[in-house]
């Protein structure tokens, strides 16, 4: 696999996400989960997003991304699971969308020397998947993933 694969069969609640990484998993791992490295990459690459995690389970996470005009965009959850290096499983929700919350479950396998990222999204109705689907959120989970794995290969040379 090279690239971002994107899956959303139609007439169906969940969207799964997949990437492979020429790095170890605990190098992947790090960056979806500290801070400082979660900023680098999470979001539009038009914005600058504020990050404040407590990853650990029933900790929570909040991301505030911000636009050149100053307006705001925030999104949190609570993980639910978490199994240092291999999994993430939480809940992602747009504050100020009520009602709209997805359970997401990340892992990271060790594959031929590298690292599969897995996310799979599972959203309340069809109707909600969809409508993520056309706010556009193949191309910008594609643009955050190319970023991610910016990050990555920094830290796999120690350039971070």
């Amino acid at each position: 696999m090279t690239g971002t694969e994107f899956f959303a069969p139609s007439g169906e609640q969940n969207i799964t996400i997949r990437h492979f990484f020429h790095a170890p998993r605990d190098l992947v791992f790090r960056a979806c989960t500290e801070t400082d490295l979660l900023a680098l990459w999470w979001g539009s690459e038009d914005m600058e997003t504020a990050v404040d995690v407590d990853v650990r389970p029933g900790g929570r996470y909040r991301y505030v991304s911000r636009d050149g005009h100053g307006n705001e965009f925030a999104i949190g959850g609570v993980y639910h699971d978490v199994v240092v290096p291999e999994l993430i499983v939480q809940t992602f929700q747009f504050e100020g969308m009520r009602g709209f919350v997805q359970l997401e479950k990340i892992s990271f396998q060790e594959v031929g020397g590298g690292t599969r990222y897995q996310s799979e999204c599972v959203f309340s109705s069809v109707g909600q998947r969809d409508e993520m689907v056309r706010s556009g959120m193949e191309v910008e989970t594609r643009g955050s993933m190319r970023r991610l794995a910016r990050v990555v290969e920094s830290l796999r040379v120690g350039a971070v």
